[in-house]
């Protein structure tokens, strides 16, 4: 068995590391420069590119400092752990760390991916701290951070080896978006020509909700089905909660998902009655709140609160796949029947007015069935990205903790 490698703190293997700054912004001329300013959520693998940038006065009036090209980011207050390479000179916001590489020991990238690794701990220790603010300042991460040190010839192979997979993550990333530009415009045509094999002969009408095939109607949201709001049955009620039926609130819808899979909270058969049960595959819409138009399907019977409005369609005469479609690419009107108040709502009885078309029902399917298919490659696609997420997290681990001999692996 090999020798394990050497290990260094942080601050024995750089060359500087510190702390960013803000200028004063109510000073115009510090600002809209040529320097790049990371914020948190500028912090990519590799920064090019900030929302916003400093001019040479705005540097200079401010504790931030330029970081050179390869230098390594590192949050280390909001948002704990989040680490990029810069790939030009750039400044930073205060809690986020310049750290300047010594490359006779370290390579910039691999000490990238040996902070990606450890930020998690660094999380947790932050944690621990006590302090309300958490966050590890840059000269005790200098000291905290153990980092193990291969020769420079082998970090080179982990480099390689590593930014291997991540190139497989963001091709998928690529092809996922790709497939997501080709559901919205497949919605735009099919809500408009309607079905390929419907089409031949066709003309369009002008509607209230824009130009649609001529034989079809255009019908009120309660012209297609009931329409439920939820309630939460008492919280104060152990027996209500803790059983098998999900409640279904905002915050179980997940990006991108047709369907509400998981819910934070299940409710008992006692605690159902309060409400009214949803049939799977109804159609639920968030209708009051911040994340107001929000739309997915149920995947199981369950209960919602009150913030939901569900569409219980008349299967004979209405595909809900086909209605959840439409309203999810009317999402923005949707929001524009809330207003601007300060707690947007669409009341149960203007959510029902909503006008969407409807052909009759052999189109719907077809329509329904085309961006169902799209929707299953999405998830198709993204599984695969996750799958290549997961090979990156165990290969990293692996290789740092010489469970595998980098030497044998080709690259």
């Amino acid at each position: 068995m090999k020798s394990p490698w050497p290990t260094k703190k942080l601050r024995e293997i750089i060359l500087d590391i510190g702390d960013g700054g803000t200028p004063p912004t109510k000073v115009k001329e510090y600002f809209n420069g040529k320097i790049p300013w990371v914020n948190v959520e500028d912090i990519k693998p590799e920064i090019w590119n900030t929302k916003r940038y400093l001019s040479e006065l705005g540097l200079k009036n401010s504790s931030a400092k330029l970081w050179p090209k390869e230098s390594v980011i590192f949050s280390f207050g909001a948002s704990i752990g989040k680490v990029g390479i810069a790939k030009v000179d750039l400044c930073t916001k205060q809690g986020i760390a310049g750290i300047i590489p010594d490359t006779s020991q370290v390579l910039s990238k691999y000490l990238y991916y040996s902070l990606v690794r450890i930020a998690p701990f660094i999380k947790e220790i932050a944690k621990g701290m006590g302090s309300t603010i958490k966050e590890i300042r840059p000269s005790k991460l200098a000291d905290l951070i153990e980092i193990p040190l291969p020769p420079l010839l082998i970090q080179q192979k982990i480099v390689r080896i590593l930014d291997t997979i991540q190139e497989a993550v963001e091709i998928q990333e690529k092809i996922i978006e790709k497939t997501k530009e080709l559901k919205k415009s497949l919605m735009a045509e099919l809500f408009k020509y309607g079905a390929p094999s419907f089409r031949k002969g066709r003309k369009l009408k002008k509607t209230e909700i824009g130009e649609i095939p001529e034989d079809w109607e255009v019908v009120r949201i309660k012209d297609v089905g009931s329409v439920i709001t939820g309630t939460t049955p008492s919280t104060s009620v152990k027996e209500f909660w803790d059983g098998d039926i999900p409640f279904v609130t905002p915050s179980d819808f997940k990006n991108d998902s047709v369907y509400v899979y998981q819910t934070g909270r299940k409710v008992t058969s006692a605690g159902a009655q309060k409400g009214r049960i949803i049939p799977k595959n109804s159609i639920l819409v968030v209708c009051i709140g911040s994340t107001l138009g929000k739309i997915a399907l149920s995947y199981e019977e369950c209960i919602t609160n009150q913030q939901i409005n569900a569409i219980i369609c008349e299967n004979f005469k209405v595909n809900p796949f086909f209605v959840y479609y439409f309203l999810l690419k009317n999402q923005g009107l949707l929001k524009a029947y809330a207003g601007t108040t300060t707690k947007p709502i669409v009341k149960k009885s203007l959510f029902e007015t909503f006008l969407i078309p409807l052909p009759p029902l052999p189109e719907q399917r077809e329509i329904a069935e085309i961006l169902q298919t799209i929707d299953q490659k999405i998830e198709i696609e993204k599984r695969k990205k996750e799958l290549y997420e997961e090979l990156f997290k165990t290969m990293l681990n692996k290789i740092m903790n010489q469970e595998i001999d980098v030497e044998k692996i080709e690259v």
